[in-house]
């Protein structure tokens, strides 16, 4: 399924004449063209579909959102489990605990300091 997602700027970059952003959604960071947004600035949050920004949100629609995917389960089937996937390109395993709500919520905290 390709859902619209809201998602965090936390990067822009010029990358061979493309604007490009790193999108943080709920714990996943995804790479984001974001030339139909040619303002859209670090911290704002978007809708992203299919690699592209499409359209400004505010924080608190895109937090009411994001708790929504993550609790029915949409946020996974679109990204895959951002634990398992960090331990699969590490080569560690799978640190006990994570991706429980509260290991989330404090990667969250810690991230936006």
């Amino acid at each position: 399924m390709c859902l619209a997602v809201p998602g965090r700027v936390l990067h822009i970059e010029e990358r061979d004449g493309t604007r490009m952003a790193t999108v943080d959604f709920g714990g996943v960071a995804k790479e984001v063209c974001c030339e139909y947004l040619p303002d859209l600035r670090v911290g704002e949050y978007a809708i992203v579909h299919v690699g592209f920004a499409l359209q400004r949100l505010d924080e608190e629609s895109a937090r009411q959102t994001l708790a929504l995917f993550e609790e029915i389960g949409l946020l996974e089937e679109e990204f895959g489990d951002p634990w398992e996937a960090a331990a699969r390109d590490s080569g560690a395993p799978r640190p006990a605990g994570a991706g429980t709500p509260e290991a989330t919520a404090d990667a969250t905290r810690k991230a936006e300091r």
